[in-house]
């Protein structure tokens, strides 16, 4: 079945990851920027934030959504959402390179249709016929 959607939305968890890197705020910032990079996306901005003792979170923001992490260095553990929209970049390119760079030996993942186009049809005061929209499988 074919679904019409604005973006995807990939929810990952990454376990047993290099607890140094989870734990390193400028790589896990450099690290998601090239994510987005690798995916096509274009950055707009990124914030990262250190936490005391150990732990980063972070977002980077792209001109077709968002990409975050919160790191759990003393478990080996990262939640990651990449959120992309358009038919120009993928979400799933971001996924592997930051398995590869976060070092994860193990990972889950779902993924969300975001936007569906019947819905916000279907909900909207006004008629939008004209939305682009990118055909999921």
């Amino acid at each position: 079945m074919k679904v019409e959607q604005l973006g995807r939305h990939i929810l990952a968890e990454f376990y047993n990851c290099d607890s140094d890197i989870l734990n390193d705020h400028k790589l896990i910032e450099k690290y998601m920027t090239e994510a987005a990079e690798v995916a096509n996306a274009t950055v707009v901005t990124s914030n990262f934030h250190m936490f005391n003792p150990w732990g980063v979170s972070g977002v980077v923001v792209i001109q077709e959504s968002h990409l975050t992490i919160h790191t759990w260095p003393e478990y080996g553990y990262a939640s990651i959402d990449l959120f992309t929209c358009g038919d120009e970049v993928n979400p799933w390119l971001s996924f592997e390179y930051l398995k590869e760079k976060l070092k994860a030996e193990k990972t889950e993942t779902e993924e969300v249709s975001r936007g569906l186009v019947d819905r916000i049809r279907k909900h909207s005061n006004n008629k939008h016929q004209d939305i682009k929209f990118k055909v999921s499988v």
